[in-house]
């Protein structure tokens, strides 16, 4: 089989926010800028990985979604459970200190899990979930 995850969407309330966490705090390329209809859409990834794409996108962007689903995704990106995405880097603490000195909010700090991996995780500015595991 030769086929790879390209792209993964999260949502965001504020395209500026949302870019400034995941290309300032993260520390991930930014792709491509995208204007269409007063919406923005920035797609971000990891230096030296051209083909895996995070598609940061307005929540209200598909023509198909109804007020009452928008307002539902509104509220419960608001309680953060909406979306989320899990990353991995062999400097878990370097990459929690980079993380949480952006101002960030921490939701764990790193910890040694039960089922044997070591993560931490933060709410980017939108609410999405954004774990990140150690590689070991």
């Amino acid at each position: 089989m030769d086929m790879i995850i390209h792209s993964t969407f999260l949502p965001h309330d504020d395209a500026e926010a949302s870019l400034a966490f995941y290309r300032d705090a993260l520390g991930f390329e930014v792709r491509k800028q995208v204007e269409y209809g007063g919406m923005h859409w920035n797609t971000v990834g990891p230096p030296g990985q051209p083909d895996v794409n995070i598609v940061l996108h307005p929540p209200g962007a598909d023509p198909g979604i109804t007020e009452d689903e928008r307002r539902t995704i509104a509220e419960m990106m608001a309680k953060g459970t909406y979306a989320s995405i899990m990353l991995a880097t062999k400097d878990l603490e370097g990459t929690f200190e980079r993380v949480q000195a952006s101002g960030a909010e921490v939701v764990q700090e790193p910890t040694d899990q039960a089922w044997g991996a070591r993560d931490c995780a933060f709410r980017d500015p939108a609410g999405n979930m954004v774990r990140v595991q150690e590689l070991r």
